[in-house]
């Protein structure tokens, strides 16, 4: 098949026709389906897919759709009699609707977002998954670091043995919950459990239709460490008491926690304040004065709500924060957004091509309104 024809089979309008269509059914249906399966999970269902399943027929998901309708307009613009100075408006517009699509491959690829919270006073360089979990064996022996192991939720499996080269002993997963209740044994079990589990038991529980309510546990069992830190284990989502085994005259700590992502600077709260509606303790704005710590130099900027930080591809909103008795805690919004620009710079190209595309019908516009009058 020449090439000629196959660029004639792709750039074919009927695809761009199909795929707006079925896009605005994705949009209508991933919307509704909120309500029942929350907001994360139907991202990634509906738009964040290849496919999904329509009972048991696959069917394009939003990926695949965005993907074949960059196609249709790539190919589109190859055909020769597209080129055209007459047309120079029409292709400026495809090229910016290309860009667009271009930006917002880059954002489904390679985007990253997060929550950060620093208290008054602290300083942090650390984001939190609000969907995504770690295992985290902590080595505090060392006066002047702390040494990190950390093993993704992507292999905390019922069944599943971790055994690392970093880690004195072995690991096997008895169970993993993605939300649980955590229930007091009636009688604590000193025998078959070692710390927490030894008093609390977990119970699996449905999970929250938003995820990142989800309070997560696991139940694992250690072994080839020694006599007194064998055994079996639980942990919960962001525990409040730490639990430590002692291998080998190192203390070691475990945690369940969000998954994080580590900065190349940190920032540093150095005021929250709020303003509260009159008369009420609801908050009608917030801000937070941040110094950013890069390579010794600190640079004092105010993040407020229509206001957010931008540097080095990340942005930094504020979202909410946390009252205490001694100070607050700022919770920010973190996105790494490599395609930020795309969207502006393609919009001009957009506005750029209508312009010129009116400009130059403009003429004919006239002469048949002149004809007309006649």
């Amino acid at each position: 098949m020449k090439f000629q024809k196959i660029i004639q089979i792709l750039s074919n309008p009927k695809f761009f026709l199909a795929t707006i269509f079925w896009l605005m059914i994705l949009v209508v249906v991933g919307t509704l389906a909120q309500a029942n399966i929350g907001l994360y999970d139907s991202q990634q269902k509906y738009f964040s897919s290849w496919f999904l399943m329509l009972w048991f027929i696959p069917v394009p998901g939003g990926r695949l759709t965005l993907l074949i309708m960059f196609v249709n307009l790539f190919a589109f613009i190859l055909k020769p009699s597209f080129w055209s100075i007459k047309k120079i408006g029409i292709i400026t517009i495809h090229c910016g609707v290309l860009l667009l699509l271009i930006g917002g491959g880059l954002t489904a690829w390679f985007s990253s977002e997060g929550m950060m919270s620093i208290k008054e006073g602290k300083v942090s360089n650390s984001i939190f998954n609000s969907y995504d979990k770690e295992f985290v064996i902590m080595d505090t022996s060392n006066p002047d670091y702390d040494n990190f192991t950390v093993i993704s939720d992507d292999v905390l499996e019922k069944g599943s043995v971790i055994e690392n080269s970093k880690i004195p002993f072995s690991i096997e997963i008895v169970d993993y919950f993605m939300n649980c209740s955590v229930i007091p044994r009636d009688n604590p079990d000193f025998i078959n459990y070692r710390g927490f589990a030894q008093r609390f038991s977990l119970v699996r529980k449905e999970n929250e239709k938003e995820r990142e309510l989800n309070r997560s546990g696991i139940i694992f069992k250690i072994s080839n460490a020694n006599e007194l830190s064998n055994g079996t284990y639980s942990l919960v989502l962001e525990q409040s008491i730490p639990q430590t085994i002692n291998v080998d005259g190192k203390e070691l700590t475990l945690i369940l926690r969000r998954e994080r992502t580590y900065l190349p600077f940190s920032l540093e709260l150095v005021d929250f304040r709020k303003e509260l509606h009159p008369g009420t303790d609801i908050a009608k704005s917030y801000s937070s004065k941040i110094n950013l710590h890069e390579k010794d130099i600190k640079r004092s900027v105010i993040i407020e709500m229509n206001a957010p930080l931008r540097h080095r591809n990340y942005t930094f909103f504020q979202s909410s924060f946390i009252e205490d008795f001694d100070s607050d805690t700022t919770i920010l919004s973190v996105v790494k957004n490599y395609g930020r620009l795309f969207p502006y710079i393609s919009s001009i190209i957009m506005s750029v091509g209508l312009l010129l595309h009116m400009i130059l019908r403009l003429p004919t516009l006239f002469s048949e309104r002149k004809r007309k009058r006649k």
